[in-house]
């Protein structure tokens, strides 16, 4: 594995090759992230805004990039938060607009506070406004304010942009294809993950409360500096059912399954990996039966992720086999392709089978182009994550299938050979997951003799 990629100069990479498919009639504007109070004199840890990481790998808020390709005085100019010694003393060294410039590779680099004044100049003599719009009222009032200070700039004289772009079409495809250093970063990620899963199953008992287990996870982060992607799921028996269960505060009981949907971000890259395995190290027969479909539904599924395929592909792979797998249960009634037509399957998987992984943990990038599924492509990363649930009082359905919610997923790079799981390392083979725990559990009560 490569060293840890330079953000600086990856940025700069992706600014040129931005810049090129722009052109040289647009002008792309990028705002940082905001710091965001939590309470009373006290801010959520600061994550920078992935769009403008991607580009500037700058790391404070309250900044703006923009990209002005051909421009005589520079292409990149940073607005940043300028040097403030009494500040500093309370919250760190800021960069300042010099460093921007001779840190970061402005050409160049103003304090925030002109950005009002200067931004509106820099719009002149292009034809198109690319930006985010609809995300923050206050942006978009900001962002149409500096567009009718433009054309009133241009004086009827120079041309002044008469319309705004979304980043979809421009910077968001760009970042769906992963380069070489976003895929290592995005390995780094996924190997921290998979340490971390890797422990969950050695570290679960019976009587264990999931906070107790989510912080087995969050430790193994901390330790080879990464963060959470995303909160963790840690989900004991019929909470597995909640997709987005997140209050991980009930006991893990004896007999019950324990489902972990957990992922770092290491170098701003993410990783999203799930596992299902027995609090007590052992499948019951209903158990196993519905783990044996959801991982025999991503296995296909993976099978499915490659270049030519298209996105849809791999998510009705997996349908058609969890459908089999329902009326083999028992909790579907029918022929299967008249079930999937009828979307009765969704009563017990009610979700799409992955998503774009990278910056971020549903990364951008558009499903579907001209009204058809978009094509797989070699670099775009995406999970694949099957599952099967049964709540509790499900009518028709016997009970004892109640309460067993199973779900499995890796990250899966597009590749022109074939698929590439990035975090195949966590055991998913129900024989293999029984063996890992028992055989710390058997060390366990050995050192306890």
């Amino acid at each position: 594995m490569s060293e840890p990629m330079d953000p600086i100069r990856s940025a700069a990479l992706r600014r040129q090759r931005l810049a090129e498919r722009i052109g040289e009639d647009a002008a792309l504007v990028v705002p940082a992230a905001r710091e965001q109070p939590r309470n009373r004199d006290v801010e959520h840890p600061f994550r920078q805004d992935s769009d403008f990481s991607y580009l500037t790998g700058f790391p404070e808020p309250d900044a703006v990039a923009v990209l002005t390709p051909g421009r005589e005085e520079g292409t990149f100019t940073l607005f940043v938060r300028d040097r403030a010694p009494s500040a500093e003393q309370w919250s760190g060294r800021r960069v300042g607009p010099q460093g921007a410039r001779e840190v970061y590779g402005a050409d160049e680099a103003w304090p925030i506070e002109a950005l009002d004044e200067q931004l509106p100049q820099l719009l002149v003599n292009r034809d198109r406004l690319i930006a985010p719009l609809g995300r923050d009222e206050r942006w978009d009032h900001r962002l149409l304010t500096w567009l009718q200070a433009a054309r009133r700039a241009a004086r009827g004289r120079e041309r002044a942009p008469q319309r705004i772009d979304l980043l979809d079409d421009n910077l968001h495809e760009q970042r769906l294809i992963k380069q070489p250093d976003e895929l290592e970063a995005m390995h780094r990620a996924a190997g921290i993950s998979v340490a971390a899963h890797r422990r969950a199953m050695q570290a679960v008992q019976p009587g264990m409360r999931e906070y107790t287990l989510a912080a087995e996870l969050i430790g193994i982060f901390h330790r080879h500096g990464a963060e959470p992607a995303y909160p963790s799921i840690v989900a004991g028996g019929a909470n597995a059912c909640v997709l987005h269960y997140v209050t991980n505060r009930d006991e893990l009981q004896d007999g019950d399954l324990v489902l972990i949907d957990a992922g770092a971000e290491a170098e701003g890259y993410a990783a999203d990996i799930t596992r299902t395995f027995p609090v007590n190290g052992t499948f019951t027969g209903e158990q196993r039966a519905v783990y044996d479909i959801a991982l025999a539904a991503q296995k296909a599924a993976i099978d499915e992720v490659r270049a030519g395929r298209d996105f849809d592909s791999f998510h009705q792979a997996a349908t058609r086999i969890l459908t089999e797998g329902m009326i083999e249960l028992g909790w579907l009634e029918g022929e299967r392709d008249s079930l999937i037509e009828q979307g009765a399957h969704r009563r017990f998987f009610p979700h799409r089978t992955g998503h774009w992984l990278g910056a971020d943990v549903h990364d951008v990038g558009r499903y579907a182009v001209g009204g058809q599924w978009r094509t797989l492509e070699p670099g775009m990363v995406v999970t694949v994550e099957p599952g099967l649930y049964c709540p509790p009082q499900s009518e028709g359905v016997d009970s004892r299938w109640h309460g067993i919610g199973v779900r499995i997923e890796d990250d899966v790079v597009v590749e022109q050979e074939g698929p590439r799981v990035l975090t195949d390392a966590v055991p998913k083979e129900a024989d293999e997951i029984e063996a890992m725990i028992a055989a710390v559990h058997s060390a366990y009560y050995e050192d306890s003799d």
